[in-house]
């Protein structure tokens, strides 16, 4: 699916006047492409997201998906720093929820659950709650519900924030395994100039608020990717121009 913002602002009320988040963003993501955000903490990043996925609408501008045909809105799916599963229901379940608000019938919505469960190697815990669960495993149950649904795009928030680094590596890694498989469109938010570089075809670095693009960025890296042979001096040098980027904003950088 392919987005496109012309103009994209969004204010907040405020008193008397008004907290403008967005300023004239103008965006485009190509169909299946993976495209990292990034810019200083309360810039804006999560509030773009929102407008795209519908969930509010920009004071000014419009927000359109090209080549889309189908009725109403493109379907958006939306990860955060919480996992947000249901404590009250089983592994298995959490990740058929989806589909089963979906209508789809318990056999196949239990067989597709499954079959992700697998993929994320999480097939022996079905049965459990996430209780019971580690953080680690939690995040990964969370990214099997969101890929076993079909959409036309995955919009995620800094979804791996509240990990370790460890079992962030390996979850970053699951999610690119995962979609070079699906290669659905992705717009991925995070402070961690790496972690794009690392997982995304392009990246938007924003400015302080109000927000507007003050580059886009390609990432030279090839697909598939292994993270574990990284070609450092690439990302390296990636790495510092975007942290100059945001460096040369007024006030503290974001952390490189």
């Amino acid at each position: 699916m392919r987005i496109a913002c012309r103009g994209v602002s969004l204010s907040y009320p405020a008193g008397r006047g008004s907290n403008e988040a967005l300023r004239g963003i103008d965006l485009e993501i190509g169909s299946g492409e993976f495209v990292g955000v990034l810019g200083r903490s309360g810039c804006g990043k999560s509030s773009l997201l929102s407008l795209i996925a519908g969930l509010r609408q920009p004071s000014a501008g419009s927000i359109a998906f090209p080549g889309f045909t189908g009725a109403g809105r493109p379907s958006c799916l939306m990860a955060f720093q919480s996992d947000g599963l249901m404590p009250w229901l089983s592994v298995l379940d959490n990740v058929a929820f989806g589909l089963e608000a979906a209508g789809m019938a318990r056999a196949e919505r239990e067989r597709r659950a499954q079959l992700m469960l697998r993929r994320m190697q999480l097939d022996g815990f079905a049965a459990q709650f996430p209780g019971q669960l580690s953080g680690g495993m939690r995040q990964r149950v969370g990214l099997a519900r969101l890929f076993v649904r079909e959409a036309d795009a995955l919009l995620m928030d800094e979804p791996f924030a509240a990990v370790d680094a460890q079992t962030r590596l390996l979850l970053q890694q699951e999610l690119l395994d995962i979609w070079t498989t699906q290669q659905r469109t992705v717009v991925y938010v995070t402070h961690d100039i790496e972690e794009a570089i690392l997982l995304c075809d392009r990246l938007v670095v924003l400015s302080a608020r109000p927000a507007r693009v003050l580059a886009e960025v390609k990432v030279p890296l090839p697909r598939p990717r292994r993270l574990a042979c990284r070609q450092p001096e690439e990302v390296a040098a990636l790495r510092w121009h975007v942290w100059n980027l945001l460096a040369a904003q007024d006030g503290p950088a974001v952390a490189a």
